[in-house]
């Protein structure tokens, strides 16, 4: 959540992010109102309390009909006491619902506009011309098929649409991919972690993610916990209500994880294949750190991508994501798009988020520092995306006969350095 204190002195920054992300703007006003009436009641609340305190004081020493009186006023008081508790009680829940509406306070430095509109920061590597190699490239449901690599068909039997099985060769693609970037990770100073994958309402909430991403999230009812589309919700509420040392450097942790998505709002949007499903496995970077550290590590956690990208040996580009496009809980994101030879496109497969203090607030995530405990800021960023990463593999990296040459790095994990048709 944002910090109060930049809602009462500077609002208007407040109503221009919103506004940059398409937001609604009267948000800001209806918090601003709705603070002021919760820090009424709160003072009111504490005088009435002060006066029974001394109240309280004043009894005890009392006798005879002068303590029958004090008793009654007490009494009185009392009534008063529980009124003022449950106005204050109501008015902050009021405000907090506000306020969780709100969304991070976007960087200066982010482009304005819509999923369109984002900045180029750069190409790396050049796309592959297959002409001049005699062929048309197959797309990766095809060269799937040729390796007995993915099984969609099978997929979606069992489990319905935008479901797979990864088999065979498929399958130890998905080990080595997670085996180097795990390597890859603890190199980097990264704690290794399988983290649950059932998390309960405040983890969710606390991360953002029941907000404009509520439709895409699975709720089991029965058992009110939600199925996390990603492991910065498992990470980021490991040190709930907690309180860091991050003075001797950041708390970096690799979590290795199912993720399960509804993909609501993308009715034959990317229908054929692996590159958009409702579950896949994810190697993610989690930092906790201090707020003046945090743009630092952003650019850290983007290099690490790219590592993992040119290891890959694919063509890819860099993209600052506009303000419409942020999740609510990140006020700057970069994004790796490998590209995809047989869409003639580049495509998602990572991105890398700095949250500031935003889910920490809402987390109760703090660090000490000389004016007390305040929060730290935490920043994601998606190491290797297992289907998609599989997707521009195989497309970029085939042959004529639908084999398919390994990245160097993978080698070692796989024991091979080409994929044959099975």
């Amino acid at each position: 959540m944002i910090d109060l204190k930049t809602l009462r002195e500077n609002p208007d920054l407040i109503r221009n992010s919103q506004k940059s992300r398409g937001e609604d703007v009267g948000l800001v006003d209806q918090l601003i109102a709705a603070d002021e009436a919760r820090r009424v009641a709160v003072n009111e609340f504490e005088a009435v309390r002060t006066e029974q305190n001394l109240l309280s004081k004043s009894v005890g020493a009392a006798k005879g009909d002068e303590k029958a009186k004090l008793l009654e006023s007490a009494k009185e008081l009392a009534g008063k006491v529980k009124v003022a508790d449950a106005k204050r009680t109501e008015l902050e829940e009021a405000a907090k619902k506000i306020l969780l509406q709100i969304s991070n306070i976007v960087d200066p430095a982010t482009p304005i506009g819509g999923e369109a509109d984002f900045k180029v920061l750069e190409h790396i590597g050049t796309p592959r011309d297959f002409s001049a190699a005699g062929f048309e490239p197959k797309d990766h449901v095809e060269l799937g098929k040729i390796l007995k690599a993915i099984d969609t068909e099978r997929g979606a039997k069992v489990a319905g649409s935008r479901s797979y099985y990864l088999t065979g060769v498929g399958a130890l693609l998905e080990f080595a991919m997670v085996n180097y970037a795990i390597q890859l990770a603890v190199k980097a100073g990264f704690i290794p972690v399988i983290p649950p994958v059932l998390v309960k309402p405040p983890a969710m909430e606390g991360t953002g993610f029941l907000g404009q991403a509520a439709e895409n999230v699975y709720h089991l009812e029965e058992d009110d916990v939600y199925l996390v589309g990603t492991s910065e919700v498992p990470l980021a509420a490991y040190h709930m209500d907690e309180i860091l040392d991050v003075d001797n450097g950041p708390l970096r942790y690799a979590g290795y994880s199912s993720c399960f998505r509804r993909e609501a709002g993308t009715y034959g949007k990317d229908t054929r294949g692996i590159i958009r499903v409702h579950q896949f496995d994810k190697v993610e970077m989690f930092i906790f750190c201090k707020p003046e550290e945090a743009a630092a590590e952003h650019a850290k956690l983007l290099q690490w991508e790219k590592d993992f990208l040119n290891a890959m040996e694919i063509p890819y580009r860099v993209i600052d994501v506009a303000s419409g496009d942020l999740g609510s809980s990140a006020i700057r994101k970069f994004d790796c798009e490998a590209w995809v030879p047989t869409q003639n496109a580049y495509r998602e497969v990572t991105s890398t988020s700095n949250c500031t203090e935003f889910q920490a607030r809402r987390l109760n995530i703090r660090h000490k520092t000389d004016e007390g405990t305040k929060a730290v800021a935490t920043l994601n960023g998606t190491l290797v995306a297992i289907p998609r990463m599989i997707v521009a593999v195989l497309e970029n990296h085939q042959n004529a006969d639908g084999s398919v040459n390994v990245p160097t790095a993978l080698r070692p994990f796989l024991g091979m350095d080409t994929l044959l048709p099975a």
